[in-house]
């Protein structure tokens, strides 16, 4: 057994404290989790105690992190825990603190697919934001849940022919470089073409 001889609040994060065992820094916990556990200067504690509130303290500033985080911007599961990892969390600290936040559900992907195509589907096609999603870590499952929301691009493809083209000379090689930007924007070929058919201009 070991005696907690200090608890300092520490200087650069207010609700953390480090803690000192018999004259010697042990660790770091979050204020909260030593107030619970009654921790306190002159209290006998063994270290395998001690690292089992140590996890507790670092999944309730996970928690807290990954709270944070989605508090900014919606996020995927794959975005937060990527950035979780990287504010130095261990790996299954995190992949604790993202099943907390999803049972809360503050975290979930069919809803995040849902509510991105929402944003984009008037200015992307359905092949880029599908990509993207997957890029952003939600499942094949989720993405073409959300996609089945997508309606018939043309007429969005079209609005976004007639911005590129603004101020423009049309002729035939400029309709050509509108008609790639259209691809690039993961819109279809038949979007495309039917965006850049309503211009006066020959085959």
């Amino acid at each position: 057994m070991k005696t907690i001889t200090e608890l300092k609040t520490q200087a650069k994060n207010k609700k953390r404290v480090s803690v000192y065992l018999d004259g010697k820094y042990y660790c770091g916990l979050d204020l909260a989790t030593a107030v619970k556990n009654r921790l306190k200067v002159g209290v006998q504690i063994d270290e395998q105690t001690l690292i089992n509130i140590q996890m507790e303290s670092e999944l309730q500033a996970c928690f807290d992190s990954a709270l944070n985080l989605i508090s900014v911007s919606l996020k995927t599961e794959k975005e937060v825990e990527s950035r979780l990892v990287k504010k130095g969390y261990l790996p299954e600290i995190v992949s604790l603190a993202i099943e907390k936040v999803k049972s809360y559900g503050f975290l979930n992907d069919e809803e995040y697919a849902k509510k991105y195509v929402q944003s984009y589907s008037k200015t992307k096609g359905k092949r880029l934001i599908g990509l993207q999603l997957k890029q952003k870590g939600v499942s094949t499952e989720d993405v073409e849940t959300a996609m089945r929301e997508i309606e018939n691009q043309g007429e969005s493809a079209k609005i976004l022919a007639e911005k590129y083209l603004k101020n423009k000379e049309i002729d035939k090689k400029i309709l050509q470089k509108c008609y790639k930007y259209l691809l690039s924007k993961g819109f279809d070929y038949d979007d495309a073409k039917y965006a850049i058919s309503s211009f006066d201009i020959e085959d």
